[in-house]
């Protein structure tokens, strides 16, 4: 069986940056499907702008046309903190014996070793590293250490161990800034061919990215 595919996120709100970066990694990697995973309430970051509700109906508008996106909204309902460790936990749990592959972003891999109980993510999961531009994997300090001790350029690792491996893809980077399209949106501006239609039509209907002043 092909392995899992899961992306988390904030999505605050999803892009067409992360639609495509998941396409590709989904092709590259022959992965079963590309599971989204919104945070409920992340640890590491300020509270998104947008509710968790309205986050997760727009990564379901988002992915609802490719059939190899499917969305868990496990963080949502989960109380409390999201940690990527219980989940994968639950995971684990739930397909023991199933190659499981973290999606990651280059920036979150860099910051990594500041996740909650980081080091067990490698007993639970593989993790993908979509690289971006202008991003080096590091070479020295504890994540150095691991990719020396679990990095490898075969896909076909991903498939035969259920966890364990740090594998880096190069891709097609779409640069957009999720902290830059948050300003657009409160700054009242049109999203258009950022994110896909049905988020935008989201966007609009729920005014979740309206100045807060502005809001009654």
């Amino acid at each position: 069986m092909r392995p899992i595919g899961l992306f988390g996120g904030t999505f605050d709100p999803i892009h067409l940056g992360h639609l495509r970066t998941a396409f590709e990694l989904w092709q590259a990697l022959k992965l079963t499907e590309v599971r989204f995973l919104p945070t409920g309430s992340p640890p590491h970051r300020e509270p998104p702008l947008a509710s968790a509700e309205q986050r997760l109906a727009m990564v379901r508008a988002a992915v609802k046309d490719e059939p190899a996106f499917v969305v868990d909204d496990r963080e949502v309902r989960r109380s409390g903190f999201s940690y990527s460790v219980d989940t994968l936990t639950e995971l684990r749990q739930e397909f023991p014996n199933r190659s499981l592959c973290l999606l990651l972003g280059m920036d979150a891999f860099i910051g990594l070793p500041n996740w909650h109980r980081w080091r067990e993510i490698f007993d639970l999961a593989h993790v993908v590293v979509a690289h971006r531009p202008g991003w080096k994997a590091p070479t020295m300090g504890p994540l150095g250490e691991v990719m020396v001790d679990r990095g490898t350029g075969s896909v076909r690792d991903l498939h035969e161990q259920p966890a364990g491996r740090i594998y880096i893809h190069a891709g097609t980077q779409l640069e957009i800034s999720s902290t830059d399209l948050r300003q657009l949106l409160v700054n009242g501006e049109d999203p258009r061919y950022l994110v896909p239609d049905e988020v935008r039509r989201i966007i609009a209907e729920t005014g979740c990215y309206a100045r807060r002043d502005h809001r009654s």
